[in-house]
């Protein structure tokens, strides 16, 4: 059998190889009868190079035949052992075909250019990495617009102030007191620059982009902003503030008073010292700048008293500057002269004169203003508090004159020193002065993260949510107050914001059951109108607490314009109730089992109490009609007694003589019970 397969392989492998000899005596003949120009005439070739191509994959095609056949071979002779050779060599891909001589070429070269780059690369030095901050300065983009209310335009302006007060302080300076000398000429020409180039980005690179509001909009178009900046009046100050007075230093030389309209930028200091106010908790703003007002008008009479020295001559009489000292004695003259201190030499000229009484009455009248400005600036800062004091003081006054105890009294006032602490003022005070938009974002801000942690509300709409927040109130309770008792009528909700609260109970009342912190909510069962009306349990606050509280008819207002919302409630309320049952009678069947003795009626004690000192029969079953007996002694009636309908029976006690007769009724409906007590003959 062996040597019949082999037969027909070596047959198999006859016909392939006599198929490839023609194939490859077909190509050749073609290759014979069609030039090369004639099969690519687009690309003109020779006809011996495309032959030797031809040939090559020619032989790989017979190569391959060849392989095949001895696969096969293999196969027939040992059919285990080609098995597991066989996969391995049919997945291996077949290799790729040689390029050609063209592409090879190329392909050569280009490798020989990359070698040379690699060694070119080797040779030359290594740039060092770029740091992250210099990468984000270098692909910073300047934005198109800009919020005046930004901490970043704030930084500008503050050296913008800078350059300013450098105007302001450093040009009278150079004007009367002999700093400015031809060795630091440049060092002060330096500085002005630089005041000059931080003008110049101000009026052309910021001032256009600031967003500003028209119609109830903020408008962020860039030729908007330009014509509405252009328009302002500090633009024009801007503009006349750079005048380029500084041409005339080329006949006066270099004169600080050429620089005069710089101060003119004074829009900046006071748009810095607004900006300013709005990051800073306290009124700490006005009392800087007040101060600096002080100082800056020292500081003008200083150099006008160096002036006027210079003017009657250094060291020529006593009253004016010997030109020791320089600044620093001249602004002690001048602190001495506008706070009206006294203790000045006698000015003996009329110029003299005139200058000490003109700095006497600018000293009075300035700083009167400084006094009120400064008495205003305090009373700014310390409004909330005496708001806080006057509060106090009034709730005092009340207590007092209705004579609260004293021990109530300390409870108030630990009240408002707490609130005080930990909120600066009453909130609803602040609240209540802003519009009900701000309101709620504040509420939401506030407010949102403690209540949608509630289970209750989760799942109802977002927006009744929002409605809910404005209407949560703040309540501060002191260590010891009971927020709740048991047994009270239930109509709000309470949400702990801070503190701790404890639910108690037990004999005394004071086991703890449960301590509940911050972010706890309780009481929302009776709210969603679940568990009936009253309180199940006592609830203390351990410590000071605040909560918020919901009351039940500010959400039933909200609930009418969220009927969804409204199932969502009701049903998590009854969830919530029947959780509750089990529990409930767990606690019943853990009673008495014998139930307590119900309390003998009042009308029946007083019935008793009239027929004090004697005796009673025993209850007897009520006849049709009830015949008195004719003898002292205590008998039944011997008549039969029809059957009570319904458990309407009475119960009839007399007395032996028969002088008193009770009688016990019970109502068919309703349940009532009548007691009638009948007087004998």
């Amino acid at each position: 059998k062996q040597s019949c397969l082999l037969l027909e392989a070596m047959d198999q492998e006859d016909d392939i190889k006599q198929e490839a000899e023609e194939d490859l005596t077909f190509f050749r003949c073609m290759l014979d009868v069609c030039p090369a120009e004639a099969r690519n005439p687009d690309r003109p070739a020779s006809a011996a190079s495309q032959t030797s191509i031809v040939n090559v994959r020619l032989q790989e095609l017979v190569k391959l035949f060849k392989e095949r056949t001895d696969r096969t071979r293999d196969r027939l002779v040992d059919p285990d052992e080609s098995d597991e050779e066989s996969p391995s060599k049919a997945d291996a891909p077949p290799p790729p075909p040689p390029p050609p001589e063209g592409q090879k070429e190329a392909a050569e070269a280009e490798k020989e250019v990359e070698e040379e780059e690699e060694q070119f690369l080797e040779f030359m030095p290594q740039i060092p990495k770029m740091p992250d901050w210099l990468r984000a300065i270098l692909e910073y983009r300047f934005p198109s617009s800009i919020d005046p209310y930004t901490f970043i335009y704030v930084v500008w302006l503050f050296f913008v102030t800078c350059a300013w007060n450098y105007n302001v302080w450093l040009i009278p300076v150079r004007m009367f007191f002999p700093y400015q000398t031809p060795e630091n000429i440049y060092l002060w020409l330096l500085a002005d620059y630089t005041c000059d180039a931080i003008y110049i980005m101000d009026i052309v690179i910021f001032q256009p982009r600031l967003q500003f509001v028209r119609a109830g909009d903020v408008v962020c178009d860039k030729k908007d902003m330009k014509e509405n900046y252009m328009q302002t009046e500090r633009f024009k100050m801007d503009i006349i503030s750079m005048m380029p007075l500084e041409v005339l230093y080329y006949f006066t030389g270099v004169k600080s008073i050429l620089r005069f309209p710089r101060i003119l930028k004074y829009q900046a200091f006071f748009e810095f010292n607004d900006r300013l106010e709005s990051f800073m908790k306290k009124a700490y703003i006005y009392v800087f700048r007040t101060s600096v007002y002080l100082i800056y008008s020292l500081h003008i009479n200083a150099c006008l008293f160096y002036w006027g020295s210079d003017y009657e001559g250094l060291g020529s009489t006593k009253w004016v500057y010997n030109g020791k000292g320089n600044y620093i004695r001249c602004y002690y003259f001048a602190v001495k002269t506008l706070i009206t201190i006294g203790g000045l030499p006698d000015p003996t000229t009329v110029f003299e004169i005139i200058f000490q009484c003109v700095n006497y009455f600018v000293g009075v009248f300035a700083f009167s203003i400084m006094i009120g400005q400064m008495r205003d600036v305090v009373g700014a800062a310390t409004a909330g508090q005496a708001y806080y004091r006057a509060c106090v003081d009034s709730t005092v006054n009340y207590m007092t004159s209705y004579r609260i105890p004293r021990e109530v009294q300390n409870r108030v006032k630990t009240w408002y020193d707490y609130t005080w602490q930990s909120q600066g003022m009453l909130e609803r005070d602040l609240l209540d002065q802003l519009p009900d938009k701000m309101r709620l974002d504040i509420a939401v801000d506030v407010n949102y993260s403690i209540v949608s942690k509630v289970a209750l509300f989760q799942g109802c709409d977002r927006q009744m949510i929002f409605d809910m927040l404005t209407r949560l109130k703040s309540v501060v309770y002191l260590p010891g107050d009971f927020v709740c008792k048991k047994g009270e009528i239930g109509r709000e909700m309470y949400i702990i914001k801070a503190g701790e609260v404890q639910v108690v109970g037990g004999p005394d009342g004071t086991t703890v059951f449960v301590t509940l912190r911050a972010g706890s909510v309780f009481g929302e069962i009776l709210l969603a109108g679940g568990g009936g009306n009253r309180r199940t349990a006592n609830v203390k606050a351990h410590g000071f607490a605040n909560l918020f509280i919901l009351d039940k008819k500010d959400l039933a207002d909200i609930l009418v314009h969220y009927p969804e919302s409204q199932k969502i409630l009701r049903k998590k309320a009854k969830m919530l109730t029947k959780d509750k049952k089990p529990d409930e009678k767990e606690g019943k069947d853990t009673g008495e089992v014998i139930p307590p003795r119900p309390e003998t009626p009042k009308l029946f004690k007083a019935a008793l109490e009239v027929a004090k000192g004697e005796t009673f029969a025993k209850l007897k079953e009520p006849s049709a009609s009830p015949m008195p007996p004719s003898s002292p002694v205590h008998r039944r009636s011997p008549l039969p007694r029809p059957a009570p309908p319904d458990d309407t029976e009475d119960a009839v006690a007399e007395t032996t003589d028969s002088t008193v007769i009770i009688r016990m009724t019970t109502q068919q409906h309703g349940g009532e019970e009548i007691l009638t007590v009948e007087m004998g003959p």
